[in-house]
């Protein structure tokens, strides 16, 4: 998954800086939420089920977003989409670690790691191709 962002308008949402549509943030937003209900962690089984709540419109929620704050609604979102578009690229980005001896999906923060040393990628590489820099104390 390649994520573009601009620093000088960088949203405070991290859904919204690495899903593309307001659906796909929503969803994300919701699957996290109800990993978090059962103690950041769901069985394969639990997913399934989540997914096919949303397949068939039945998932109920409160949104969080403008202009539907507050509100309360139903929200379907088709099963094969929701596993290539929501979960498969929050498991590559390590927003969501999958055991597959437990056969459980856990919330991860594999994601913040992974920028800080690409952080860190960036200003080795700078250094290799003779930049120097300053270390602020």
């Amino acid at each position: 998954m390649v994520i573009l962002y601009d620093r000088f308008n960088l949203s405070e949402d991290v859904f919204e800086i690495t899903f593309a549509t307001e659906q796909q943030k929503i969803v994300a937003k919701e699957l996290i939420k109800y990993m978090i209900q059962n103690n950041g962690e769901i069985t394969k089984t639990e997913m399934s089920l989540f997914a096919t709540k949303l397949h068939e419109g039945q998932y109920e929620s409160v949104l969080e977003y403008e202009p539907y704050k507050g509100k309360r609604a139903k929200l379907s979102y088709n099963k094969r989409q929701f596993y290539d578009r929501i979960l498969t690229p929050m498991k590559s980005m390590g927003l969501i670690d999958y055991d597959l001896y437990k056969k459980t999906y856990k919330i991860s923060t594999k994601f913040s790691s992974d920028l800080m040393k690409i952080g860190l990628m960036w200003k080795k590489t700078l250094e290799k191709m003779g930049h120097v820099i300053e270390k602020k104390i």
